[in-house]
This record gives C-alpha cells, sequence and structure tokens, in this order.
C-alpha cells in the first residue's frame, strides 16, 4: 500500500537517513536547488503575515523557513515520526508561530481557513491527486492561492522514481503543469500561472548559439509551441 510505504518512509531510512531528513536541507547534496527553490515560492507568496499550509512537509525544514520569514504556518504530514522531526526543527530554529499535524492531505478537514498552501515536491506522491487539489481549495480562503512545485512528465519512469518505488513503496507520478491545471478547473480554482523552475544558474556568454537564435526565431514566428510538461515548474493556482 502506498500509503504505508509513506508512513514507514523514514523508519526505512535508517538512522543515517533520520540524521538526513532532521538537517535538510543543508545536508543535502541538493541544497542550492531547495533553497533556491524556497526563495522563488516566498516571492510568489502573499506578504507575511500571513496564515500558510505546508503540505506534506516532511521533517519540517521548509516549514519553518516560512515561519522564520513571518508566514503563521500549519505544517501536515502523513508520517507521525515526521511530525516528531518538525518538533525538534521549531526548537532547533527557536519558532512559535509553526503548528504541526498528523493527517493525509487528501481528506483535510480545513475549511476557509488558509491564505496561501504550498505543495512542495509531494503532491506526485499522492494516490488521488484530485482529492488533494480539492483538499487544498476547501482549505484556503476565497482569493487565497497554491503553490505546487512538482516534477514533470518522465518522472515516474526516472530512475530514482524506479528506486523509491521499488525500496519504499512509495508513489511517484508525472505531475506537468497541465494535469495540474485541467484539475484545479474542475475543482473550482479561478485562475493559474506557470513559471520556470530553475535547477542552476544560466551563463551569460556566449549569450547565444545558433541554434539559440534558430529557435527563438521560430518560437516568435509561432512555429514552435514551448512545452511546459517536460520538466518542472512552479504553478500558482488563486482559488
Amino acid at each position: 500500500m502506498p500509503k504505508k510505504g509513506e508512513i514507514d518512509y523514514l523508519h526505512t531510512l535508517g538512522a543515517n537517513g533520520l540524521i538526513h531528513a532532521l538537517n535538510k536541507p543543508f545536508s543535502d547534496s541538493d541544497c542550492g536547488r531547495y533553497l533556491t527553490d524556497l526563495g522563488t515560492i516566498m516571492m510568489l507568496l502573499p506578504a507575511p503575515p500571513a496564515r500558510l499550509l505546508d503540505l506534506g512537509a516532511g521533517s519540517g525544514w521548509t516549514s519553518c523557513f516560512f515561519a522564520l520569514r513571518g508566514y503563521d504556518v500549519v505544517a501536515q504530514d502523513i508520517a507521525d515520526d515526521m511530525v516528531e522531526l518538525m518538533e525538534r526543527n521549531k526548537e532547533k530554529y527557536g519558532i512559535d508561530n509553526m503548528k504541526s499535524v498528523i493527517d493525509d492531505y487528501e481528506f483535510l478537514q480545513f475549511k476557509d481557513e488558509f491564505d496561501c498552501a504550498v505543495f512542495y515536491d509531494c503532491l506526485h506522491h499522492a494516490e488521488d491527486e484530485y482529492k488533494a487539489l480539492l483538499s487544498a481549495y476547501n482549505s484556503l480562503k476565497s482569493g487565497g492561492i497554491l503553490i505546487t512545485a512538482e516534477p514533470g512528465t518522465g518522472h515516474a519512469a526516472s530512475p530514482d522514481a524506479v528506486r523509491a518505488m521499488a525500496d519504499f513503496g512509495v508513489t511517484e507520478k508525472d505531475m506537468p503543469p497541465r494535469k495540474i491545471i485541467e484539475i484545479a478547473r474542475t475543482i473550482g480554482f479561478r485562475a493559474s500561472t506557470v513559471y520556470q523552475r530553475n535547477f542552476a544558474p544560466a551563463p551569460l556568454y556566449p549569450l547565444f548559439s545558433l541554434n539559440t537564435i534558430t529557435a527563438l526565431i521560430r518560437i516568435l514566428s509561432g512555429r514552435l509551441r514551448v512545452r511546459h510538461d517536460c520538466c518542472s515548474h512552479f504553478v500558482v493556482l488563486t482559488k
């Protein structure tokens, strides 16, 4: 059962995995990407103070960063041992504006309570992404926003995802913007915007290669469509 895999994930990782999870993002080789992502998300969020729901928050490092920024945070995760790590991180950072809850983000009972919500690399683990997005929608106030940062087309077949499904029994899905937006529209979200998710700095020089110039000409002339499904993006949905 995939949800059991999510609940047992930290236990399956073992002692070293627990230490790694507790000390994220600084313990992770992708630390720079995580910090870049969080900076971008904070630029897309409404300014603090605002009430923020951090969905599938794991060890809660993202929630702690949001709280340090000044948001009133509720951090949710399905695994009780992950929520224990949230509490340890709260203590480490000296935070008092963050609450941790053990719950399934497909069946939340919040109603019109939050100004904003975030799925950070966790919606693609949902058994039913419609229920997860509906839960987030119901949790938001009118005019509130939901931000997703998820992998695009091809993720579920990637070696890392295949390994995670085999080793931990978790769900791994493709979660491109098109899929998220289509579901969001059926639920009732009234607006959506997609932003590029930049994993690494782009060099300025040489500014253009011949192939880049040719591609830009084709885009501007309407002969080449820019695909948003094949890689990771931020999607901002407005209730």
